[in-house]
């Protein structure tokens, strides 16, 4: 909290003035962390994801460590795929599976709609739980993947490299795309809407993977669907973080699609982003998750960059461009609360 009792991550959610920038990291609580892998050891990620108790004590972890300014969730974006009937599985070293990959019409058509509340309500129960546990120390933020995200996964059958079957069902088969985005989105919003009614204070919309996308094709095929979300989530007083990766040279376009916070990666300067969709927008970012490996000096150095470019200005959030890397160093990671506390313009 700030000096006037308010948290100040919400406060630069809103573009106002802060007396020190708000910080917190993406996968904060993972992997990094022996608390967490002493879990893993124990549980499956789909099994602590479902158990209310085991996802509240990884969302803590970070803030029994470190003076982050929010807490996030522990969930995956992945989590909406199984009700809505495409099976998801977790395989090591591999990643996401997804048993049934949507490819036809026909698979979109048979996919589920989901009503959050029954079938994902442990999420709610964590959220729940969570928000007692912190007793006002941080505020809490609630996440979910992004349309086109979420529908690669679908599409694809887990990661991928070129994303070729999503792009070829957007170019092959439009009214197809349309009605998985059509559906997608119906889900996210209920969802989203189900984590804030549980009490989460801020909302983050990852688009990890639309940097594979031209601008054009952003434009024409995953614009409308990410605003239809971000619209659909007005009035519930609480601020939604826009963030994807890869997607320098189409900033403007994501700048229309909303978001009372949009985060950067590392790909571009902070201030020449923040200078392409307005000073008045809030915005996150953007150190490289690799710098946390590094030298002190030089994450430091790095830390420093990143808050000159910012400039003092009201509404920046200091985080990476992606989330913490497995074998990042949790004294490092702590380093840079420190560093990006200590650096303040007042």
């Amino acid at each position: 909290m700030d000096k006037n009792g308010d948290f100040r991550f919400l406060k630069a959610c809103r573009g106002e003035p802060v007396d020190r920038t708000p910080v917190w990291f993406m996968r904060q609580a993972g992997r990094y962390m022996k608390p967490y892998r002493d879990l893993k050891a124990k549980y499956s990620f789909l099994e602590m994801c479902k158990t209310p108790e085991l996802a509240t004590e990884v969302t803590l972890q970070p803030l029994g460590v470190m003076d982050v300014d929010a807490a996030i969730i522990f969930a995956d974006i992945l989590l909406p795929l199984e009700p809505m009937g495409t099976g998801l599985e977790f395989s090591a070293g591999d990643g996401p599976v997804i048993p049934r990959p949507v490819r036809s019409r026909k698979d979109v058509e048979q996919l589920r709609l989901v009503n959050s509340e029954e079938q994902l309500g442990f999420l709610g129960d964590s959220i729940r739980m969570v928000r007692s546990e912190l007793a006002g120390r941080a505020p809490l933020i609630g996440f979910s993947g992004a349309p086109f995200t979420l529908s690669s996964y679908m599409v694809e059958g887990g990661k991928s490299r070129d994303f070729a079957t999503t792009k070829l069902m957007m170019y092959e088969a439009p009214e197809t795309w349309n009605l998985l985005m059509d559906k997608v989105c119906t889900v996210l919003i209920d969802y989203l809407k189900m984590q804030v009614m549980a009490g989460a204070q801020a909302l983050q919309i990852f688009d990890s993977w639309v940097g594979c996308l031209g601008p054009g094709d952003y434009e024409e095929y995953i614009l409308p669907h990410t605003r239809r979300v971000i619209d659909g989530l007005k009035g519930l007083g609480v601020p939604v973080i826009n963030f994807s990766t890869g997607t320098s040279s189409m900033l403007g376009l994501i700048h229309q699609a909303g978001g009372d916070v949009l985060g950067f990666d590392w790909r571009v300067h902070l201030d020449e982003a923040w200078k392409q969709v307005g000073f008045n927008q809030p915005v996150q970012g953007n150190l490289d998750p690799i710098v946390l490996m590094a030298p002190l000096p030089v994450v430091k150095r790095r830390v420093h960059d990143v808050l000159r470019r910012a400039a003092g200005r009201p509404g920046h959030i200091f985080n990476l461009g992606h989330g913490i890397l497995q074998h990042t160093p949790v004294d490092h990671v702590k380093a840079v609360v420190d560093m990006v506390h200590e650096y303040t313009h007042g």
